[in-house]
């Protein structure tokens, strides 16, 4: 799909989606699944996605994403500040949600289809929104995102096939900083784009964050 189409065209095309955005540690996965389960919906999982994308991304359209994933294990995590981590992700440049966009117009559209997926900014989603409403970008606390990362790469096999053989406590600081940029955009965008920002502090269940998205993207339970 072409985003720089006509903004009408994009709305149509994916009214039956909705997205769960925002940032990182917020339990979208754990969100989307509970949705699906309980709704019916369809998952589309964006970091399962990203493998399938490798073989479509080239240097020229898609320069941050193929140097990522042509360079080693962990690189993009050495040897720089967390301000030129967050300026070297291939999302802050929009060259993932042409992707995302692609997939979902591939597939069926006999049901909602729940997009879970990080790497989209609120300025890339809003061309592609049928409603201001089927988009929630979850955004964690500090201290709770600090956590969720923590018990995350608690295991040494994770924590490598991440960031390689880098010190994790090096790098989950600059990973934290990273993220809190990232954030701070998603927020700003945002508000320019008119769409809510959900905070997460972990004194929300999941139940009830599952019940309060399925209101607003508009679900009704799935048939038993």
């Amino acid at each position: 799909m072409d985003l720089m189409t006509d903004r009408t065209d994009g709305e149509t095309a994916l009214s039956h989606v909705r997205w769960l955005a925002g940032g990182t540690g917020t339990g979208k996965s754990t969100v989307a699944a509970a949705l699906a389960e309980r709704y019916g919906v369809r998952v589309y999982d964006g970091d399962r996605a990203e493998h399938r994308w490798k073989a479509r991304c080239t240097p020229d359209r898609h320069p941050h994403m193929y140097a990522t994933w042509n360079g080693p294990s962990g690189a993009m995590w050495a040897d720089r500040s967390p301000r030129e981590i967050f300026q070297s992700m291939a999302s802050l440049h929009g060259e993932t949600v042409g992707f995302v966009a692609e997939d979902l117009a591939a597939m069926p559209a006999d049901r909602v289809i729940v997009v879970d997926y990080f790497g989209v900014l609120p300025g890339h989603l809003a061309p592609l929104l049928h409603r201001p409403d089927h988009a929630a970008f979850l955004l964690p606390t500090s201290d709770f995102r600090a956590r969720v990362l923590r018990e995350r790469y608690a295991d040494p096999a994770r924590a490598r096939a991440n960031w390689g053989d880098h010190d994790l406590e090096t790098v989950l600081a600059k990973r934290l900083a990273r993220d809190a940029l990232w954030d701070d955009e998603v927020r700003h965008q945002a508000r320019t784009h008119g769409l809510r920002v959900t905070t997460i502090d972990g004194r929300t269940t999941i139940d009830d964050l599952t019940r309060r998205l399925a209101d607003r993207f508009g679900l009704h339970p799935a048939d038993r």
